[in-house]
This record gives C-alpha cells, sequence and structure tokens, in this order.
C-alpha cells in the first residue's frame, strides 16, 4: 500500500458508512485538494459498488474540510448489470463537505473503435520544467506528494508573463512510485494550477463543481494533462483537462466550474 493507498483510504463501519481521515498531506495552502476529496470519495463508492470502476462523478464543493476524522456516507440510487448509481456525501462534524454522483462500471482493456490524438503536442519530459518548491510558511504541501514537469510557456505566470490564455500543460506522477488508477487520475483531474493563472489572474480559485470521466485504464508511466479554458466572465471560470496515458490513449476527461482567484 503506498502513501497515496493509506491517504485515501475508507474503511467500512456500516453498509452506508466509511471512516475515512483527511492527510494534511494534501493542502494547497490551507484548503485540501479537491481532487484528493473525491479520490477518498471514491474509495468508499467503489466499495459499495458491485462494480469496479468510477466512469462518471460529479461533485459539488459545498466547503472546504480540514484534515482529520471525516466520513462518506453512501447511498445505492441504481443497480444493473452494467452500471451503479451512488450518491455520496463527505461529512465533517456531522455537516456535508461535498457531495457526488458516482456511476460505477467495469471497464476491460479492448481496442477503441475510435480514439482522436491529443490536441497539443507536448515537448520531451526533460524539455519541461519543474515549478519552484513552494516556501514552508505557504501550506502548500500537495507539491510533495507527486512530481509535474510543465510545458513552459504555460507557466510564464511565474516571470510576470502569462500567454493570456487560460491554459496549463503538464505531465504527472506521484511522488512514490505508484502505477496510475482511476484514484490517481481523481487527483491528476485537479492537479494543474488553475488556467486562469495564464490568462494574468492569481490566488486560490475554489472549485464549485467538477465532473469527470474515467475513459479507460491508465498504462504505467507518465500522465500528460492538457488544461484549457473557454470563458472568464462575472467571478467565474470554466477549467477542462484532458488526461492522456503513456500509451498515447485518453484516459480521463474532466470539467470544473470554479471562483476567479482571491487572494
Amino acid at each position: 500500500m503506498t502513501k497515496f493507498d493509506e491517504a485515501t483510504q475508507a474503511i467500512r463501519i456500516d453498509e452506508s458508512t466509511y471512516d475515512v481521515c483527511l492527510d494534511p498531506g494534501y493542502s494547497i495552502g490551507g484548503p485540501l485538494n479537491g481532487g484528493y476529496l473525491m479520490a477518498v470519495i471514491l474509495r468508499a463508492v467503489v466499495d459499495a459498488s458491485p462494480h469496479e470502476h468510477p466512469v462518471s462523478t460529479t461533485t459539488q464543493f459545498l466547503r472546504s474540510p480540514r484534515p482529520g476524522p471525516a466520513k462518506v456516507v453512501v447511498e445505492q440510487v441504481k443497480a444493473g448489470r452494467t452500471a451503479a448509481f451512488t450518491r455520496a456525501r463527505l461529512v465533517q462534524d456531522d455537516v456535508a463537505q461535498l457531495e457526488a454522483l458516482v456511476t460505477t462500471a467495469t471497464l476491460t482493456a479492448v481496442e477503441p473503435l475510435y480514439a482522436e490524438e491529443p490536441g497539443v503536442a507536448m515537448p520531451a519530459v526533460d524539455e519541461c520544467v519543474r515549478l519552484p518548491d513552494p516556501r514552508p510558511e505557504s501550506g502548500m504541501t500537495l507539491n510533495a506528494q507527486m512530481e509535474m514537469r510543465f510545458d513552459p510557456p504555460t507557466i510564464g505566470w511565474l516571470n510576470g508573463a502569462p500567454t493570456g490564455r487560460p491554459e496549463a500543460r503538464a505531465y504527472f506522477r506521484m511522488a512514490e512510485p505508484q502505477d496510475p488508477d482511476p484514484y490517481v487520475l481523481a487527483l491528476a483531474v485537479d492537479a494543474l494550477p488553475p488556467v486562469v493563472f495564464s490568462a494574468g489572474l492569481r490566488g486560490w480559485a475554489p472549485t464549485v463543481d467538477l465532473t469527470w470521466h474515467l475513459r479507460a485504464l491508465p498504462a504505467p508511466g507518465w500522465l500528460t494533462l492538457l488544461g484549457g479554458g473557454r470563458l472568464i466572465a462575472d467571478g467565474w471560470f470554466d477549467e477542462e483537462v484532458e488526461v492522456w496515458d503513456s500509451a498515447g490513449r485518453l484516459v480521463a476527461q474532466s470539467r470544473q466550474l470554479a471562483r476567479v482567484g482571491r487572494g
């Protein structure tokens, strides 16, 4: 069991309740990363489901839970031969923090009938760059849990030269050796810096709603994250992320609605 497996572990208490412990190592300067929180919920949902894989997850981020004990409460809406539908709540101090609707199914390693190529060509991993380590006082502990190598133009905002477009692109893998799985993908779809940074905006950008789809089980190795947005207006922005595995297959897609950064 890896550290990430332990950090997302859900222990069954009864048929609808799981104990979890939210790990402070996945903080983004105070709040916990939304992808990490989704992975915690999905551990419980999959355990309670007759199917193995979370193929569609929609999460509403009602509040920002703190590190420490919490519960995941699951409600089976419908279970069929090919898919099951589950409502899940992450609860802390008897207050719902996140609400999710999850579809589970069992994926197989079949060849796709149709598959597009990535819309953007990434440089080689050794031509991409790391972000500087955050200052200890920042509370950004998430960076230590994963390795990311960024396409240089998309982090021009670090030096005051954003591209002016909402975009982010990077290679991703866990810091501790671990083959990617659906729970790692839940973290990956929310691992990029907010795409509005590249449009010249800064600050914590809280996610309000995030939907992601598991399209295939990923091959071992680096994942490629391609992020972009279509509209920034009235204090809101959207962010879409594609995740491609080392075999060049699209393995996850996400879209989130978030508030423009504060602070």
